[in-house]
């Protein structure tokens, strides 16, 4: 990656953060963060990764709130960035700060397992 691509990584992650929270009037949005955002070289597509809180069903509302807004948001950011061509948007979802809870949450029921007994201790 080149400091063209991450610097413009950076404004379009920041730009469509701002565009989620003040202005995107959905009412199937639920609480989104957008976690990543990676730009092809050529700066035709960019990836954007969105975490979603919230049960299944508000994940997949939000998700289908941000693929259906993609044309509204790739013009919004059009005309806030200074480049000549905005990249396609593509919406992706980020399980990965879900996944790390579920890992922390298991080695926390372990540990509680551990010292309650249930689990012998290694010995070296």
């Amino acid at each position: 990656m080149s400091q063209r691509t991450d610097r413009l990584d950076s404004q379009i992650q920041q730009e469509l953060m701002l565009l989620l929270q003040r202005e995107m009037k959905d009412p199937r949005l639920g609480f989104a963060t957008v976690t990543r955002v990676e730009t092809s070289r050529d700066l035709g597509h960019a990836r954007v990764w969105v975490s979603v809180y919230g049960e299944e069903a508000e994940r997949e509302a939000t998700m289908a709130a941000l693929h259906d807004a993609t044309p509204w948001l790739r013009r919004q950011l059009a005309q806030r960035l200074s480049i000549r061509v905005m990249p396609q948007l593509t919406m992706k979802r980020d399980d990965s700060i879900e996944s790390g809870d579920r890992v922390l949450r298991l080695l926390r029921e372990l540990e509680e397992e551990r010292r309650s007994g249930a689990i012998p201790e290694e010995s070296e």
